[in-house]
């Protein structure tokens, strides 16, 4: 007798994303997409595409969000009420609302990354181990470039990249978005974020440690959103095993595959 596949529901169903994803789930023989929720309730595939989750009353295992942060609140609800791991895809969140998915956290498991890309938080682990090496000799910068539709700069995975950075350095580093109101040296506690938007670029992140007389870069490129869907599947096959309420991310995925 077969195994049950782990039932999913789409957040953001009818998005670039949310058909990539849908795309993704059914040609992997373990996974079902089992309803979709979108701004645009229209059913355009085989499952029924709803306003909001909590009109889909049928059975399913996890959810997996690639919408837009307008659309949190609603899916915390359905999944602290029907006790259902969430996979949260979507950067841009408040400071308020990332209050609020701790908060369910203690209530549901809560699976958030910047980047689903198993490569990008690879490199994340890589820049750390850079940082740590490098010292403060190093000036560390960012530049990260996106198509003209993202709506959020810097991105999620650039704060990902940046917040790794800050675990290698001493307390004090600040992040800085820009600098054309000023006049002065670059502080060494400083790490600069750079957001290009254009064209059709999918993701593209570039880390560079400016030291004396070198530079060294460590980059991740995207050619298709497919390697985000990739990672969002993987991770909603972790999540649909977690039972215990509480907050995971990329690394216990990883972890798991060691």
């Amino acid at each position: 007798m077969a195994a049950q596949r782990i039932r999913i529901v789409i957040s953001g169903a009818n998005g670039h994303m949310g058909r990539t994803l849908a795309r993704m789930i059914a040609e992997d023989a373990q996974t079902e997409t089992v309803a979709g929720v979108d701004i645009a309730a229209v059913k355009t595939g085989d499952f029924p595409v709803y306003l909001d989750p909590m009109e889909f009353g049928g059975e399913a295992d996890v959810v997996v969000d690639f919408s837009s942060p307008s659309a949190l609140d609603a899916l915390l609800r359905y999944a602290v009420k029907r006790k259902i791991p969430l996979v949260l895809c979507t950067t841009g969140h408040t400071a308020e609302q990332l209050d609020a998915v701790r908060a369910a956290s203690r209530e549901a498991p809560i699976f958030r990354a910047g980047n689903m890309s198993l490569g990008i938080n690879l490199v994340a682990e890589l820049i750390k181990r850079a940082a740590e090496v490098l010292g403060d000799g190093y000036d560390a910068e960012i530049v990260e470039r996106h198509h003209r539709r993202k709506v959020d700069a810097p991105s999620g995975t650039a704060i990902m990249l940046a917040d790794a950075l800050r675990e290698a350095k001493p307390d004090g580093t600040q992040l800085v978005f820009g600098r054309a109101d000023r006049r002065e040296a670059r502080p060494r506690e400083e790490i600069g974020i750079a957001s290009v938007r254009g064209g059709t670029i999918v993701g593209d992140h570039e880390v560079i440690f400016a030291g004396t007389d070198e530079i060294i870069e460590i980059r991740h490129t995207a050619y298709s959103r497919e390697v985000f869907a990739v990672g969002a599947v993987r991770a909603a096959k972790f999540m649909a095993g977690v039972k215990k309420p509480g907050m995971y991310d990329m690394s216990d995925l990883l972890a798991q595959r060691k």
